[in-house]
C-alpha cells in the first residue's frame, strides 16, 4: 500500500487519474452515439484518420495531437452526408480507413522521420499525458454531456430511429454531422490514454453495459458514465498495483463489467 501511494504521489500518474476521470466523463456518452447510430466501424476509420494526423504532425515539427484532431474532426464532418445513403456509412468508413493509412505510410517514408511518434497512438502512453491532453478531454467532459442535455428529445428520437425523428421535425442532417464531428474528436482526444486499438475502454464497452441496465437515452448515458468512472479508477489502480500498463487493464475491467451487465440482465425473470 504504500509503494501505491507513493506511485499516487508522482505528477505523471496524478494527470493520467485526471485525464481517466475527464475520458470517463465524456467518451462513455461517445460511446452511446455509436451504439445508438449502429456505427461500430467509424473507431477504426477515426483511428487511421489520427494515424494520418500523427505522421503529419511529426513531417512538421507541430504537435501530432493537435493534427489528428483536426483531420478527425474533418473526417466527421465528411462521414456525415453517407449516414442518409442506401449503402450507409460502411462503405465511406471502409474506404477513409484504406486512404489514411496509406497516406500516413507515405508520409512518413518520404519525409524519413521516425514512424515510432505515430504508431505510439496506437498503444497509447497514458503516463505521459499532458497538460494540453487534459485541456482537451477537459472541454469534451463539458461539452459532450452539455450536448447531451441540450438536445437529449431530438438525439432520443433520431437515434432510436430516424425516420420517427424526421417525421417529428428533428432536423436530423446537422444533428448527425454534429454527433459525428463530436464521435471522431472524442476518439482523436482519448487514443492519448488508452492508445488508438483500446480506446473501446471507455467508450463503447460501458455504453454496451450500459444499454442493458440504462432506461432511455438519459439513463443510459448517466449509466454509462458511472460505468466508465469506476473502469477508470479500477483500472488504473489495478495497472499500479500490478505493474502493467493501463490500457489493457482497463479495457479487461470494461469487458467484465460488460460481460456482467449482459448475464444479469438476462438472468432477469
Amino acid at each position: 500500500m504504500s509503494d501505491l501511494a507513493e506511485l499516487l504521489g508522482v505528477a505523471a500518474v496524478q494527470r493520467a487519474g485526471v485525464g481517466l476521470v475527464l475520458g470517463a466523463i465524456a467518451l462513455p456518452a461517445v460511446g452511446v452515439v455509436i451504439v445508438g447510430l449502429d456505427i461500430y466501424p467509424v473507431r477504426f476509420a477515426i483511428m487511421h484518420v489520427a494515424l494520418l494526423g500523427s505522421a503529419i504532425g511529426l513531417l512538421t515539427g507541430t504537435d501530432p495531437v493537435v493534427w489528428a484532431l483536426v483531420l478527425c474532426a474533418a473526417a466527421g464532418g465528411g462521414l456525415a452526408p453517407f449516414a442518409t445513403r442506401p449503402g450507409g456509412l460502411s462503405g465511406a468508413m471502409g474506404l477513409l480507413m484504406s486512404l489514411a493509412i496509406a497516406v500516413a505510410l507515405l508520409v512518413l517514408s518520404v519525409s524519413g522521420v521516425n514512424a515510432n511518434g505515430a504508431f505510439e497512438l496506437l498503444w497509447g502512453s497514458i503516463l505521459s499525458t499532458r497538460p494540453v491532453d487534459l485541456t482537451v478531454l477537459g472541454v469534451l467532459a463539458v461539452g459532450v454531456p452539455a450536448l447531451f442535455w441540450w438536445r437529449r428529445h431530438d438525439l432520443s428520437l433520431l437515434l432510436h430511429d430516424r425516420e420517427l425523428a424526421v417525421a417529428s421535425g428533428v432536423r436530423a442532417g446537422p444533428l448527425t454531422v454534429a454527433l459525428l464531428v463530436v464521435v471522431a474528436v472524442a476518439i482523436a482526444g482519448a487514443i492519448k490514454l488508452t492508445g488508438a486499438l483500446l480506446v473501446d475502454a471507455l467508450t463503447l464497452l460501458p455504453a454496451l453495459a450500459a444499454r442493458r441496465i440504462g432506461r432511455g437515452l438519459t439513463g443510459m448515458v448517466l449509466a454509462a458514465m458511472a460505468i466508465g468512472l469506476a473502469v477508470a479508477v479500477v483500472g488504473l489502480l489495478l495497472a499500479l498495483v500490478l505493474d502493467q500498463p493501463p490500457g489493457p487493464i482497463l479495457v479487461l475491467v470494461a469487458g467484465v463489467v460488460a460481460l456482467l451487465a449482459q448475464v444479469v440482465k438476462r438472468g432477469e425473470p
